[in-house]
């Protein structure tokens, strides 16, 4: 089946998709930028630059992270970054919703092997 993928570009150009939702999601349910990149099998210096361009794009930062302590540091969604998060889901399922049939109409004409993705 034919899916459909949002990408959010913002004025500034910053972007917005399905990877760095789901890296803000791992960040949320882990509380560590590492844990989430190991999860998500990406390097650290990656999802770290993720996070900083999300922190960049806004004028608060969507991710904060805390530094020291006995448990070492971590990182957390800020109230931003937690609205930011619902805010991209909740479009990400209202364009699937509104896309099923046209979905299901090309994906019926499509050929099963279109040859190489291009």
């Amino acid at each position: 089946m034919a899916t459909l993928k949002l990408t959010l570009v913002l004025d500034s150009g910053a972007r917005i998709g399905s990877g760095k939702a789901a890296l803000l999601e791992s960040i949320h349910e882990t509380g560590s930028i590492s844990a989430s990149a190991r999860s998500m099998r990406m390097d650290y210096k990656r999802a770290w630059l993720l996070v900083d361009s999300l922190n960049r794009a806004f004028d608060a930062p969507i991710v904060e992270r805390t530094t020291g302590g006995a448990g070492g540091g971590g990182a957390n969604l800020t109230p931003l970054g937690q609205d930011l998060l619902s805010r991209y889901r909740r479009l990400q399922d209202a364009a699937a919703n509104l896309a099923v049939d046209d979905l299901a109409a090309i994906e019926q004409r499509a050929r099963p092997e279109a040859g190489p993705k291009v």
